[in-house]
């Protein structure tokens, strides 16, 4: 299954400049994923980091796989709607996160997830983001689901 950014923003509360997820290249509903994000000069983290040498910062690559991962969780009929404003997923945990080679301007950034546990609150994911064939970032990471309070 593959989804275009229109499809993205009906699943994901994320908008710019934090919708990282342009493209769904292949899904498989609750277990896979394989998605990419175009990274250009016009990010705005690139005006401070580096404006030398920019440099996707790392902790946005995370979030980046986790928005990915949310987009496989939660495909099926009566699966919480995250682009709800009563449903929040959070990034709770990352675990051996290593960053093996910078991600730049031009560079398109590979993000394939899968399930290692889901649950109706707490999701576990192996996730490697790649530019080529080359492992740019890679982490264990853990999402929570929590329903708003409607104070």
């Amino acid at each position: 299954m593959e989804l275009d950014i229109k499809d993205i923003m009906e699943r994901l509360p994320h908008r710019q400049p934090m919708l990282l997820v342009d493209r769904v290249l292949e899904m498989d509903p609750g277990k896979s994923i394989v998605a990419i994000k175009n990274v250009t000069y016009n990010e705005p983290f690139f005006q401070g980091h580096f404006a030398h040498h920019p440099v996707m910062p790392g902790v946005l690559i995370i979030e980046a796989l986790a928005q990915a991962a949310a987009l496989f969780s939660f495909a099926d009929a009566g699966a919480p709607n995250l682009a709800s404003t009563k449903v929040a997923y959070y990034l709770v945990g990352v675990d051996g996160a290593r960053f093996r080679r910078p991600v730049v301007p031009g560079d398109q950034l590979r993000m394939e997830v899968s399930a290692d546990k889901l649950s109706r609150s707490i999701c576990k994911y192996t996730a490697v983001a790649k530019v080529g064939d080359q492992i740019a970032a890679e982490a264990k990471i853990m999402c929570a689901v929590r329903v708003l309070d409607e104070a």
